[in-house]
């Protein structure tokens, strides 16, 4: 496995095997790696000949200043994580990735604009700043991200239906722990305490999804509402029930193709998020 941390480098990797005829997978990360990263990894490599992680904590999707600084970080121990996974783990600097001050804004038709966007102004632009750039510098064949993020992964679906980028974007199930809790690598700043209460959330979109079948849109948000209301542990940010393609929220089932409900919520003072699909024709 290769290491590198320069755009030169890694675009001479990248040009060497596409003249071999070989196939490109690529997994961007901001590293903290988890499970969830693993399961990126493994079908990269099961569905590629050559795999390449990055390991970037971007900057600029973040628009909480400590929220980045305490972003955690172990890259040595991520690189010894992988190293059976892929062939090439880059490492780029910020200096590298942002050589000069971007102000670029995406339009995004309004995707950004809702549920994650709506508390996180600027997010969405960060988070498609740097995978455009990251396009740009790997030309994959494929790229893979995982559905916990889903409004990311619409997101970035969109950046390539524009036609800027030919690579193919692969979507990958959330990886889930033992008792449902979605990796996430902000699991590790719960307490051992709220640690165990975190399943609350899996749980709660669990029996959301048993009452789709009975029960509309507007009453199933209505009962997530009350029984985060009625959990003092949680202090719940948004639930939305949207189509998984527009984003929109809907008010009956039969106006989606597939509906989403994504949640996102502090637990010890710990932002988590999470969705399952309720509903699909």
């Amino acid at each position: 496995m290769k290491i590198i941390q320069t755009s030169s480098d890694i675009i001479h990797f990248v040009t060497f095997a596409k003249s071999q005829h070989q196939t490109i997978g690529f997994v961007p990360t901001m590293g903290a790696l988890h499970q969830g990263h693993l399961a990126l990894l493994k079908q990269a490599k099961a569905e590629n000949d050559v795999v390449i992680c990055s390991i970037f904590v971007n900057p600029t999707q973040f628009n909480d200043v400590e929220d980045y600084k305490k972003y955690p970080r172990n890259v040595e121990k991520d690189i010894d994580s992988i190293k059976s996974l892929c062939d090439v783990v880059f490492v780029p600097s910020v200096e590298e990735m942002y050589p000069t001050i971007s102000n670029k804004m995406y339009d995004l038709e309004g995707l950004d604009m809702v549920m994650e966007g709506k508390y996180r102004p600027g997010h969405f632009n960060g988070v498609v700043m740097i995978v455009d750039r990251f396009f740009e510098i790997i030309a994959a064949d494929y790229a893979y991200f995982g559905k916990k993020d889903f409004q990311q992964v619409v997101i970035i679906k969109k950046l390539v239906e524009t036609g800027k980028h030919s690579v193919r974007i692969v979507t990958v199930d959330t990886v889930r722990e033992e008792d449902g809790l979605a990796y996430s690598s902000r699991n590790v700043l719960l307490s051992a305490g709220k640690r165990k209460e975190a399943p609350f959330i899996y749980q709660t979109l669990l029996q959301a999804k048993s009452m789709a079948c009975k029960l509309s849109p507007y009453d199933i948000h209505k009962w997530v509402v009350e029984e985060f209301t009625k959990n003092n542990s949680f202090k719940l940010e948004y639930a939305a029930i949207v189509d998984a393609v527009s984003l929109k929220e809907i008010k009956d089932f039969k106006e989606s193709q597939e509906a989403v409900l994504c949640i996102a919520a502090f637990l010890d003072n710990v932002r988590l998020i999470d969705n399952l699909e309720l509903y699909k024709k």
